[in-house]
Formats: structure tokens, sequence, C-alpha cells
């Protein structure tokens, strides 16, 4: 009986290949028609297939063997990075995609794993056989681990993104002219300039000195931070050192203006009337001028950089301000005689308790900024400095940089662990609450993997170390963090248009109010607008305004990264805040994701071995969770598995392979009939999902398989409805297995049936109807529909950990931290809010009291005093404000350190 059937060819080159395999096809009387080109075969023939690869052989030519080939995928930050890559495999021959997503890919193919990983790059992404994730296959204690037992070892990003210590910023309108002058530079990507932290991150292919030299030519400072060790000790150099400087000021401007404002208070004379008044405040003056050119020498340095860069900022505000009255007042000193009378009020008081007051309120924001930074500082405490490493069967200590990937490290009780790895001898409990966030410690036996900062409790164990240096853990959360605190959400806008035009503004208004006193002011008009000029100066302060959405920002996705929910920047925490509803994927997500076979209901005269024997053997090429539960009660039975061919993948539904000469299929009811095979009536535990079995057209069984709910998922759901979000689990599981799990949980929406290719929709008719989603997966193919929605939440113990894999990945198993993570990006909304609120408020009140809008009414005007210690107070708000975040602690997250273990029931589907 003649078939048709097509085979991909290698090895042929040129016509000639083609033409000598012409031949070889033409002479043989069993081939009736064929079409040859240098990839494929095409015929029509009676014989077997392995009889015309033979003759492909011995012709010098090869057909390839089909096989499955996974990938472990960098660089796919959404859905629509996921369809470009599926286009590109589409275009490959004799290739099935199996699954994709963000960071796995499984593809049966003809083609070498270098041709598949070659096609993925040149498409802008990274492709690597060595793993983002190893399955974990270790005991049954590791369910309860924080962070999974998968080694992660990772292919170097090659986005360069270097890090900058900044110095010379001193207000909102210095981030904007720093990040303009770095975006200017060549190959520059993206720039995101922090003032809380006086950093900035540049990403791109840049020439660091030609940027540094940049920053320098503007006016700043700016200086290479190689790893966050060094920066942290740069800063702590540069924070030690502001501190003592601001210290210093401070003591001596409020030393000399303090006595001269207390002189003024109760009575003393402020005027020039007579010689010996010249001489006394002429001393006075070249007091206040020595006080201008020490403790106030850098805000005229900055200012005059700023002037000669065509810029203005918080600098010129206080050169211009403390400049203009010791001018006036020292004029006065000469020339008495120029001035009315009643205008001969000298004002080196205010000189110099501006600087005092303001120096004291930088040295209290510097202080307070210092705090922001507690939950990268804690981080960063977890990194040991050294490591044990054994060598030549003994045990050397070397520093932790000098460790490499294949060492042995030997871990003794108490200890911090180095780098990452894989334990190999021993076993002990290790504490994992600073990276994940969970209180209790973890069991890790042989095969587990450790991370770097983590404390072991009791045992001694040794190690090999997997991902050391920048790949650890540990040193990509403290790179997520720091790259989210220094992001800038949509709200910052509007601060950022208003800080660009802030000072010339407020210079504008002052000049134009001392016109108007000028104009229509009493005498002596002088004084009331030097007065009045100086003022609006003064209070203006800019500094409060640029620092309102930098600080909460920084302290809130630290806070957050401390109970182990890495945010990604800082837009996701303001769409975070306005989710009102969270779309949850059963299995992995409410559930562990480690199904087991509950029960086997066998048919037509086939046994319980013939089944689970012929569905492993079609199993044992996926790791789809379901076909692990076949293969570990195949093993758990000590079963001897069987070869299988062809294997084919449906997504969702199911897949075959050949067996001797049938073809065995294995999935859910509609994959059956979609291949034409009958299905018997049978009774089904609502709570499994079954598994049917079948030979060539005949079904022979059904594999029931359940699932574990995790312990805390129906609290979570509990705190998602007190929050008022709208809890909708989604599932590809039947209709009854899917309102069984709802009912147990308590969620009154579920929507069963749906197909991974799917879920995306599920959230697109959700948005439609208005609502803003949340989509919280385990990575496995939900790329699409965590990129659609508004937030994306990867569960950190999915396929798809890679912490790049969503806008917010849980690095602990606990579906309470997304409560968490929600909870408080409403926080720190309201806390942003605060501050742009207290900043456009005081600007936008004070600047027209020292404008001198009360006078009509009070008859008297605003002290440039006091303004200077407004100024100071207004940012001392903003950061102390911001420093409340600190100490909030959401609903979920007690609800997490009130577990016990005897609470942690876990419940079975039964």
């Amino acid at each position: 009986m003649s078939q048709e059937f097509t085979l991909p060819l290698s090895g042929l080159n040129c016509g000639r290949c083609i033409a000598k395999v012409e031949q070889a096809l033409s002479t043989n009387t069993d081939i009736s028609q064929y079409f040859v080109t240098k990839t494929e075969l095409t015929l029509t023939t009676s014989l077997s297939k392995q009889h015309i690869i033979e003759i492909i052989s011995q012709l010098g030519y090869s057909v390839p063997e089909e096989k499955v080939i996974t990938l472990y995928l960098a660089g796919l930050n959404c859905g629509k990075c996921v369809k470009k890559t599926t286009e590109a495999l589409e275009t490959l021959s004799h290739s099935t995609i199996l699954s994709i997503s963000k960071a796995e890919l499984n593809l049966n193919t003809i083609h070498s794993t270098e041709n598949v990983v070659s096609l993925i790059k040149s498409i802008g992404f990274h492709a690597s056989t060595i793993p983002l994730v190893l399955e974990d296959k270790s005991s049954e204690e590791s369910d309860n681990k924080a962070i999974t037992s998968k080694p992660e070892i990772l292919e170097p990003n090659t986005t360069k993104t270097t890090q900058l210590i900044l110095s010379g910023m001193t207000c909102a309108s210095c981030v904007a002219s720093v990040e303009k002058i770095i975006s200017d530079t060549n190959n520059v990507q993206s720039v995101r300039v922090n003032l809380a932290e006086r950093t900035a991150l540049v990403t791109g292919d840049i020439n660091e000195m030609e940027v540094i030299q940049a920053i320098e030519k503007g006016g700043y400072g700016a200086e290479i931070s190689l790893n966050e060790e060094q920066r942290r000790e740069r800063q702590k150099e540069l924070y030690l050192k502001t501190t003592t400087a601001h210290k210093k000021n401070t003591i001596t401007s409020l030393a000399i203006g303090a006595p001269l404002m207390l002189w003024g208070v109760f009575g003393g004379n402020m005027k020039i009337n007579t010689i010996n008044d010249q001489l006394t405040w002429g001393v006075v003056g070249l007091i206040c001028l020595g006080l201008l050119l020490t403790a106030g020498r850098h805000f005229f340095v900055n200012a005059w950089k700023a002037f000669t860069h065509h810029r203005a900022t918080m600098d010129t505000l206080v050169a211009l301000g403390t400049g203009s009255a010791w001018l006036y007042s020292m004029a006065l000193v000469i020339s008495p005689e120029f001035f009315p009378e009643q205008a001969r009020h000298v004002y080196f008081e205010a000189t110099a308790m501006i600087l005092g007051l303001i120096t004291l309120g930088n040295l209290i924001e510097t202080k307070a900024r210092n705090r922001t930074s507690s939950a990268i500082e804690k981080l960063l405490n977890l990194q040991p400095q050294t490591a044990m490493v054994i060598q030549d069967g003994k045990e050397v200590e070397l520093p932790v940089s000098q460790v490499l990937q294949g060492m042995i490290i030997k871990i003794k009780p108490g200890q911090k662990i180095p780098v990452d790895g894989v334990l190999i001898n021993g076993e002990s409990y290790l504490d994992e609450a600073m990276l994940t966030g969970e209180p209790l410690p973890n069991l890790k036996t042989t095969n587990d993997t450790v991370h770097a900062g983590t404390i072991n409790q009791q045992g001694s164990f040794t190690f090999k170390a997997t991902n050391v240096g920048e790949h650890t853990m540990l040193a990509r959360i403290i790179n997520m963090v720091r790259n989210a605190q220094s992001s800038k959400p949509n709200i910052a806008k509007l601060a950022d248009k208003i800080s660009s035009v802030f000072v010339p503004s407020v210079i504008i208004i002052a000049i134009f109010s001392a016109l108007i006193w000028y104009n229509f002011g009493p005498e002596p008009i002088s004084s009331y607008m030097l007065v009045v000029a100086t003022t609006v100066l003064i209070i203006a302060c800019p500094c409060a305004l640029g620092l309102a959405t930098p600080m909460s920002v920084t302290v809130g996705i630290g806070k957050a990264a401390e109970f182990g929910a890495l945010i990604k920047d800082a837009d996701v925490l303001q769409t975070a805040s306005t989710i009102d509803t969270v779309v949850v994927d059963k299995t992995g997500t409410l559930t562990k994701g480690k199904p087991t076979v509950g029960k086997v209901t066998p048919f037509n005269n086939y046994t319980e071995q013939q089944i689970i024997t012929l569905a492993a053997a079609v199993e044992s090429h996926s790791e789809h969770p379901l076909a692990l539960a076949v293969m570990a009660y195949l093993k758990q039975h000590s079963w001897e598995t069987i070869a299988s061919l062809d294997f084919t993948a449906q997504l969702g539904l199911g897949a075959s392979a050949k067996v001797d000469s049938d073809t065995v299929f294995i999935g859910n009811m509609t994959y059956l009939s979609k291949n034409g095979i009958p299905v018997p009536q049978v009774d089904l535990s609502p709570s499994s999902t079954p598994l049917f079995v079948a030979v060539n057209k005949q079904c022979i069984g059904v594999i029931e398989v359940s699932d574990a709910i995790r312990g805390d998922s129906a609290l979570a759901v509990e705190q998602f409805t007190q929050l008022g979000i709208t809890v909708v689990m989604l599932t590809g599981d039947r209709k009854e297995t899917a309102e069984h799990v709802a009912k147990q949980l308590g969620i009154t929406q579920a929507i069963s049936g749906v197909l991974p290719d799917g879920k995306a929709q599920v959230i697109k008719d959700l948005q439609s109807q208005g609502h803003k989603v949340a989509m919280i997966g385990d990575g496995i193919n939900d790329a699409p529909a965590l990129a659609q929605a508004e937030v994306g939440i990867a569960m950190g113990n999915g396929s798809d950990v890679a912490i790049e894999s969503a806008h917010l990945t849980l690095m602990n198993h606990s579906l309470q931290t997304a409560v968490s993570a929600i909870e408080l990006s409403k926080a720190t909304m309201k806390n942003m809010k605060q501050n742009l609120f207290g900043a456009f408020v005081y600007n936008t009140i004070g600047i027209p009291i020292a404008a001198g809008i009360l006078f009509p009414l009070t008859g008297m005007l605003l002290s440039p005093v006091v303004a200077g210690a407004a100024m100071a107070l207004s940012s001392i708000t903003v950061v102390t404000n911001a420093n409340r975040l600190r100490l909030f602690t959401p609903r979920a997250q007690l609800g997490v350190q009130q577990f016990t273990p005897s609470s942690k029931q876990e419940v079975l589907h039964d």
C-alpha cells in the first residue's frame, strides 16, 4: 500500500546533490512520485520510512531525527516578545512548538540547538541550554520551602547598565539637567537619576569617561560605581563627609546668626545711624562675609556653575537671597547717606540664620534620606565577605569575590551562605526570611538549592557553587530593587514639568514682587523691596517637590523587597494601587503545582499497570506537572518504562506518541474527541483532573490526578476581598474541578476550560468591562496573560521564576505576598500624594505670603529668617513622611507572620 510522507534532508549543498538523490529514487520501482529540495524530500511509496532513510544514507546524506530541545530564554519581557519569538520559530521547517513562555522554550525539531539559539538571538533575545531554572527533584519536605530548590545559572545580560554616584545635585531641577546631559551622550538608551540616592543608572553601550566628562562639564560631579559594595562604601564616605560639613556649617552659622537675631528681637539697635554703628556693623558684615565664603560657599559655587550652564537651581535661590541681604546691609554700612533714615536696617542676621537653618534642614534631610536605603543595606549585609572552600581536601578561606562556579564550600552552624549552589552532603535548616519574607526556617537536603545571604541554623553541610558574583539570587534582587528605586511613576511627570521651570519662575516672581513694592509700597521702599524679594527667594522650595516621589518610591519598593515582593519599576506601584480584580491561575498558584495520581480506572480489559506504563511512555517526553505526576506514579510502583517515538503535543489538551506500531493518546476529553476517539461514561471525583488514555481509536482508561491547595490560599482570597478586590480563578480544568476548588477557597467567580492561549482573552474581556486587572500565575505559558494585565504577578516557585518575567515577582510560595504588595502599593501612592500635595500647597501658599499678600491685613511682612526655617522644614517634612512607610505593615504580612507549622495544613482534593 502506497503512502505519502515528507522527510527532512541534510547535507545537500547544490543542484548536483539534488540530482544524485533524484537519480537514486527514479531507479526504484517502489517509488511512484518524489520531489526533492536541498532540505526536504516528499514522496509517494510503498516502502517504509526506514527504508527510504537507508537509501538517503547510502548516498552520503542524512535524514535528521526529530527531537525535543529545551532552551532557557532571557530578554522576553512581555507577551509581544513571546509572540515575536513564536513567529520566528514558526519559520523553521519540521518544527513544532510544544510550549513557550518568557523563560523557557520546548521545541520538537530537526534543527540543531545551535541553529535555534542563533535564530532567537537574531531577533534580539537570548537562549541557552544552561537552565535558568531546574526542576526541583527533592523530596516532599521541600514543598514548603520559601525559595524553590532550583539552581539558577544565568546568562550575562548583554544590555550594559552603569551605575554612577553623583554629586552637586540639590533639587529636582538638577535631576532634569543631569538626565538631559546623560541622554545627550552617545549610545545612551535610557537613564534614571535618583535625587534621594544621588545616583544614576545608565543603560547602553556607553563610554563611561565620556559620560562622566559630560556631567562634569555640566557643572556636576560623577564617578563610576562598579558594584553595590563599592557604591555602599563610597556613599558611606560621602554621607559622613556631607553630614560632618553640614554639622560644622550649621553650628558656625547659628552661632553667629542666633545672637544677632536675639539682639534685634530684644530691642538691640539694628540700624546705621552713627560712625560707631558703621564700624560695629562693618565688623559684623565682614564676619558674615567669611561665613558666606565658608559655610555658604557651596551654595554660591553651585549657583555659579548653574548660571554658566544657563540653569537655575535651589542653590541659585539661596545664593541670591543671602547675597542680596548681605550686599544691601554692607552697602548701608559703607554709604548710609544714600538711604533714607527709616531704611537703614541691616540684615546680617538674616544672612547667617538663613544659612544656618537651611544647612540644618539639609543635615536632617541627609540623615533621613540615608534611612530610606535601609532595605538595600539589609540585603547587602546578608553577603558574607569570605567563604570556606575545600581545595585538595583542605579547607581554605577565600574572599567571596574569588569563589568560582564549581567550587565546593563548607558551611558551619550560624554561618551565612556566600554564593548560590546545590547541597551535595549533609542537611540543615536555613533561615531565608531576608530574601523571601518567609518567617520559618526551611530544611535543605541533598540536591536542594541554597542561596547567598541565607543563614544556616544548626547542621553542617557542603555545597557546590553554581552562581557567583552578580549572578546570585541576592545580587539580582539587589539589582532589581536598585533599578526600581531609580524609576519614576507617571504621577511624577507633573512634578518634573513644574520643577524644570520652578526656579526661574520664582526668580521672576521675586523681581515682580519687588517692582510692585517699589511702585506701590510704603516707605522705606528699599527695605521692603529687599525683604520681599529675599523672602520669596528663600521660602520657595524645589527640594520638597523633587523629593516628594523618589523618597516614597525608594522606601516603598525597599519595603516590598523585605517581605519577598520584587517590583519591576515605580509605575507598577502606581498601577497596582488601582487594581480592582485579581485573576489567579489555579495550578501552581492557588494549588501547590505538584499533582499526584489518586485513582486509575481501566477499560476494555486493560490493567492499571498497562495504562500507567503506556501513559508514561508518552509523558516521558513532557515536563508538564500532570506528566510528572504520571511518571512519579510509575516510579512509585517500580514499573518498567517503555520507549516511544514521534511525540507530539497539543497545548492545553494532550499528547500522543508511537509505542511499537500503536499510537497512544493521553489528554482531556476534548483531546480524545478531536482525534475521533469515543470516551465512555465514568464517575469522576469533582476534585480531580482526568487524563484519558487511548490506544489507536480505543479509550483504555482514565487517570485521575489531584493537586493540593496551598495552606494560605483561602486566607489570601479573604484578604483580597477585604481590600475590595474581586478574585477570579482561571483554569484549564473541567468545570466540576474548578467549582470544587473555588468553593473551598471562597472564590465566587471561576472560569474553567481555558486553554493557555485563551488566558489573555479573559483578561481583555474583564478590562473591556472597565476592570483594572492583576494576573497572578506560576509562569507556565502565562506570559501573554501576564503582559495583557495591568499588573502581571509571577509566583516565584513557578518554572518562569526569572526575576524579569513579570511586573512583580513573588519570591516565596505565599499568595499573601501578592496581597501585601498590592496593599503596600496603595499605601505608597497615598504617601506620595501626601508629599506632592504638601509640596505644592507649601509653595502655593508660602510664595504669596512671602511676597506680602497679607501685608494690607496685618501690616507685617514675613521675615527672611522665618522663610529659611520654613524652607528647611518643608524638605524635612517630605522626607520624614516618606520614612513613615518603613513602619507600614500590611495586614497580609501580619497574616504570614502569624502562621505556625500546625496551621499550614495542606488541603488535598479528595
